[in-house]
């Protein structure tokens, strides 16, 4: 699998995951993970302004360290790490809240793997790309800046239901 084959690396704005881990309803002490965390922004804003734990696994090797290099320049490691693997191999069973930014297909070919993981009561956040055949429990459509109406962005929450097997 390439890097690309899921989502390319596209940071999302800091006011969009704000208000992406506000729509989860993120708690102190909770535990986020993010799926393709990139440069590590999701994870330690979940840290410093929610006082979740995070966990990031991101598969490209220089965002990884990249990521890790920030988050312990902040002095966030006892609370924020980044595992340097493909999401798919990722146990994602401790997870209170998933983060993602994948593309439509990224996220159809992850929800297997979701719904036979996830705790009953974890909550999935996607930037832009909706997850298929999941029904949202919430839908916003965000503008970073209200003054420019092609800058929006969609938010879909998800309360998956695990599958029983």
């Amino acid at each position: 699998m390439t890097y690309g084959s899921i989502a390319p690396y596209v940071g999302s704005p800091i006011a969009v995951i704000r208000r992406m881990l506000q729509i989860a309803r993120l708690k102190p002490g909770e535990t986020l993970m993010d799926l393709g965390s990139g440069d590590g922004r999701v994870l330690i804003i979940a840290a410093r302004e929610f006082g979740a734990n995070a966990i990031g696994v991101e598969i490209r090797p220089d965002l990884a360290k990249q990521a890790q290099q920030k988050i312990e320049q902040l002095n966030l490691g006892h609370r924020v790490k980044v595992l340097n693997m493909n999401m798919f191999d990722a146990d994602v069973s401790q997870a209170d809240v998933i983060t993602l930014y994948l593309t439509t297909s990224g996220n159809q070919r992850l929800r297997p793997k979701l719904e036979k993981e996830l705790k009953p009561g974890a909550r999935v956040v996607s930037h832009d790309f909706e997850v298929p055949g999941w029904k949202p429990a919430y839908v916003e459509t965000f503008r970073e800046n209200p003054h420019y109406t092609w800058t929006t962005h969609t938010i879909y929450l998800y309360k998956p239901k695990p599958q029983k097997f």
